[in-house]
């Protein structure tokens, strides 16, 4: 679905334009058209492919999405693959935008994504000076807003942490806590997904050989890989700390596992004391020591309690009970 088709020169607006009128307008000095694509279908990217003439891998992939987030040169123009995480209730949503970059044109095609970009389109219109810089701050644009967009993600996966953190001490969550650990890892890992491909690829806009469009924005794509790492460190960092707490709540469950089986040990002595002297007692000898006395029967009862309550205090004493 096609959402803007707009032409501009120097930085400024021209108008908005139909589609036909495209390949009239990449012809003009000075002059470049940012069209913005929504689920895009085959027959709306074969007739981009034709206005800008598109090379046809890469529209291949757009058309294929969930692409690894890359940036490729066809020739003079771009094709750059970015991925956006969005918090959907307790999930993540993850959705594409493919954008195709040329000296005079900037084509950008989103797939399942919660949020639009017209915001990026108005403030770059406010801002005419960059805009005069042509499609490379186009491309800057609409990657910092994807990019800004990682960081309320990470936002909410440390809020998610501490929570399971204050938790972890609390008898009885040991099994929830180790539950909700791996569900945020999997998060951290999807964010990952996204942010550790096109900090790799990023670097092909900033220093050394970079395309001729993108000479004057380079400070700009830098910017943006300033971004992604403090991301990716955040990231790192999210992920240690739910290695240590995963490791702390499985010492939490081997300690309580260590008191239950004190308590089973400490009962299971006490219970030997009753075995031992009713074995002792219930032996069929001729011969039996008290066994014609009155309080014989009073006295072995006494003993064995007096026992079993002296063994009962000291492992009380001793914390086993």
């Amino acid at each position: 679905m096609l959402i803007n088709c707009v032409a501009y020169q120097e930085g400024k607006k021209l108008s908005d334009i139909s589609v036909e009128a495209i390949s009239d307008y990449i012809q003009k000095p000075d002059c470049f058209v940012w069209v913005a694509l929504k689920d895009a279908q085959p027959d709306e990217l074969a007739i981009m492919q034709h206005e800008f003439g598109l090379h046809e891998l890469a529209v291949e992939d757009a058309l294929r999405g969930h692409q690894r987030p890359k940036i490729e040169e066809y020739g003079d123009s771009l094709f750059v693959v970015v991925q956006t995480v969005e918090a959907d209730g307790d999930e993540l949503s993850v959705g594409q935008v493919a954008m195709f970059v040329g000296e005079n044109y900037v084509l950008s095609v989103r797939n399942n994504v919660m949020r639009g970009f017209l915001g990026v389109r108005a403030r770059a219109e406010r801002e005419p000076h960059l805009l005069a810089k042509g499609s490379s701050f186009v491309l800057y644009a609409l990657m910092d807003a994807v990019v800004d967009r990682y960081f309320p993600v990470v936002d909410v996966l440390e809020s998610e942490l501490e929570t399971i953190e204050d938790r972890i001490f609390i008898r009885g969550s040991q099994r929830d806590n180790i539950e909700r650990l791996y569900e945020l890892k999997r998060k951290v890992l999807v964010l990952r997904h996204a942010v550790t491909p096109l900090l790799d690829a990023i670097g092909k806009l900033h220093g050394g050989r970079v395309p001729s469009f993108c000479r004057d924005t380079q400070e700009y794509f830098r910017d943006v890989h300033d971004h992604l790492q403090r991301i990716n460190a955040s990231l790192d960092t999210i992920r240690d700390t739910i290695g240590t707490a995963i490791q702390v709540n499985l010492s939490m469950v081997a300690i309580d596992d260590g008191e239950v089986n004190k308590r089973l040990a400490a009962w299971a002595a006490i219970f030997a004391v009753f075995t031992a002297f009713a074995g002792v007692w219930g032996m069929n000898f001729e011969f039996m020591p008290e066994l014609k006395w009155h309080f014989g029967y009073l006295a072995a009862l006494c003993i064995m309690i007096s026992v079993c309550f002296y063994l009962y205090y000291r492992f009380r004493k001793s914390g086993w009970l």
